[in-house]
């Protein structure tokens, strides 16, 4: 069936959600939030205060000590999930709306990817739920000695979730949080905390005990401040960037939390001669400009083998200038807005730095839809090498360096001579260069002959400045679990 846009609607305005009850913010203030299609206020939500979080956290917190949640049977968590992805599905054209109202996200590429994928996400971690997670081994030293071990939840967990893939990001850490029996504060983004707000309705819904489920919505800097230095949160789960993990770990230290990071990237994209050149040139394409390159796993440096690369470069900037910019809920539209005039006026700024040290084939200019929105196009820089501002830093918008190379082991240096290592691709027909090379790209992910390609069993996450820790598979849990061994004298 055919995926048909809904109407840009008003939405109702948000509460936070503290001890399964909504209510306004302490204080009574509101945070308006805009749509960056046509630049008005969309909605407004709570501006949640340090003693909104604190109630949050001491509600999660008697939640996890007192409430059944992190005592209920394995497969009776389980199927509050199973519930809470069904509804997420029932719910999906509601959710899409907000996040392309919210972040301009286009609504087709929102019902498509990302609510499958999310919906995914709980199932798999329900199924992860419905294992007790625990083992019996005999000692090798005494034979009526047996040693039990267990994995146990490790109590409030606080989700920060970033504005780009508002959802997509909430449910990778809240789903593998509840499976293990944990209870969450969640902080989303202040720009896009409308999908949000729709989550926590569902985990209401879906039947999850008081408390074990709470959000706060309003700046990240205070709000973010006051989880990351509450005694009784024992796990942070951070999408960000570098410079916000860095000091979510310092600010962390002295109650030894738990972190898991998923920072930035400035993904490689290697193409070498004898890629398919039109395949190459689509995963190219969707490599950076998909939700209009504000995309962590960006393929934001695109590395050319030169026997191809005047070909590649003119046919890519030809794709980047036929690119369709517009109305997330546009069907028609391939890159919508930038989400907020912050990130807009940042992402310009680098393409006037693009400007004066590469050589501009496509793009770089703004567009408006009735005069209104932060739309910026394609853009696209050729001869560039890895030594520039647009090569060397994140940008998180639809700009990208083209950078040739003449060998297999050029291409290698130049890969790996950034300080991230969240993912990289590479385009090759032959499938041992291509083993080869992933042997020696340094990142968590690595395409080959694709992009943009996530699965919940898949384990996610990355090398160096990008992080430590997975979202996704069986490898997540790890990190909101620990271990006890319980050792029996049978003698």
């Amino acid at each position: 069936m055919p995926i048909v846009s809904p109407q840009r609607q008003p939405l109702p305005k948000g509460q936070l959600l503290i001890n399964h009850q909504w209510r306004d913010a302490s204080n009574g203030e509101i945070l308006p939030i805009i749509d960056p299609t046509t630049e008005e206020v969309t909605t407004e939500v709570a501006k949640a205060t340090v003693e909104d979080v604190n109630a949050a956290v001491e509600a999660a917190h008697r939640a996890f000590e007192s409430g059944p949640w992190s005592r209920m049977h394995h497969e009776e968590r389980a199927k509050i999930l199973f519930r809470m992805a069904d509804l997420i599905d029932e719910r999906g054209a509601d959710i899409g709306l907000r996040e392309s109202m919210d972040m301009g996200m286009p609504y087709r590429d929102f019902m498509e990817i990302i609510l499958p994928h999310c919906s995914g996400l709980f199932r798999f971690f329900a199924g992860q739920a419905m294992s007790a997670m625990n083992g019996s081994y005999r000692s090798s030293y005494e034979s009526n000695v047996r040693i039990l071990t267990r994995r146990e939840p490790l109590g409030v967990v606080a989700a920060i979730t970033p504005f780009n893939f508002p959802f997509a990001l909430t449910c990778s850490k809240v789903a593998p949080a509840l499976a293990a029996g944990n209870t969450v504060v969640h902080k989303p983004a202040s720009d896009t905390p409308l999908s949000a707000l729709a989550l926590a309705q569902i985990a209401l819904d879906a039947g999850l005990p008081e408390g074990v489920y709470n959000l706060v919505t309003g700046p990240g800097g205070s709000l973010g401040d006051a989880l990351v230095k509450h005694p009784l949160v024992e796990k942070i789960a951070f999408t960000g960037s570098t410079g916000v993990g860095q000091n979510i770990i310092r600010n962390s230290a002295d109650t030894l939390k738990h972190t898991t990071m998923e920072l930035g990237g400035k993904a490689p994209h290697l193409i070498f001669a004898d890629a398919d050149l039109e395949s190459a040139l689509q995963a190219a394409f969707w490599g950076i400009f998909w939700n209009k390159g504000e995309v962590c796993v960006a393929g934001s440096r695109i590395l050319v083998e030169r026997s191809i690369y005047d070909e590649f470069v003119n046919r890519f900037a030809v794709m980047a200038k036929e690119s369709v910019l517009g109305d997330p809920l546009d069907p028609a539209t391939q890159i919508g807005p930038i989400a907020n005039r912050k990130e807009y006026e940042k992402i310009l700024g680098y393409i006037d730095s693009g400007k004066e040290t590469a050589r501009l084939v496509a793009g770089g200019s703004t567009q408006q839809i009735n005069s209104k929105g932060y739309f910026i196009e394609a853009t696209v820089f050729a001869d560039a090498t890895n030594d520039i501002k647009i090569a060397r830093e994140e940008i998180f918008g639809p700009v990208v360096p083209l950078i040739p190379f003449d060998s297999e082991e050029e291409a290698i240096r130049i890969a790996n001579d950034t300080p991230y290592g969240l993912a990289a691709g590479i385009q090759t027909s032959d499938i041992r260069r291509a083993l080869r090379l992933a042997d020696h790209l340094k990142a968590g992910t690595i395409w080959t002959d694709t992009w943009h390609k996530y699965h919940p069993n898949a384990p996610f996450g990355g090398y160096k400045m990008s992080g430590y820790g997975r979202e996704q598979g069986t490898e997540a849990l790890e990190s909101y679990t620990q271990y006890k061994s319980v050792w029996l004298n049978l003698a």
